[in-house]
């Protein structure tokens, strides 16, 4: 088979992710905090998707890590 025939085999990193998700999370919170009355603090609001960003990027990386380990040919 040729390099074009081959299908492709790319996935979104981890990092593509995490961050598309942190993006949806604080559109939601902005928009939710707009139409409703709930209020929310700004402060522990951004640390918690700071740590939890944090934590997936980590938790991300290793999992690609191992899958890409697993999936090379030993030499």
């Amino acid at each position: 088979m040729s390099p074009q025939e081959t299908p492709s085999t790319r996935r979104p990193g981890p990092g593509t992710i995490v961050w598309g998700a942190v993006i949806l999370v604080i559109g939601s919170l902005v928009l939710l905090n707009q139409l409703t009355d709930i209020q929310f603090d700004t402060g522990i609001v951004l640390m918690g998707l700071l740590v939890g960003t944090g934590a997936a990027l980590v938790i991300g990386g290793a999992l690609a890590m191992a899958r890409k380990d697993r999936t090379e040919p030993p030499s």
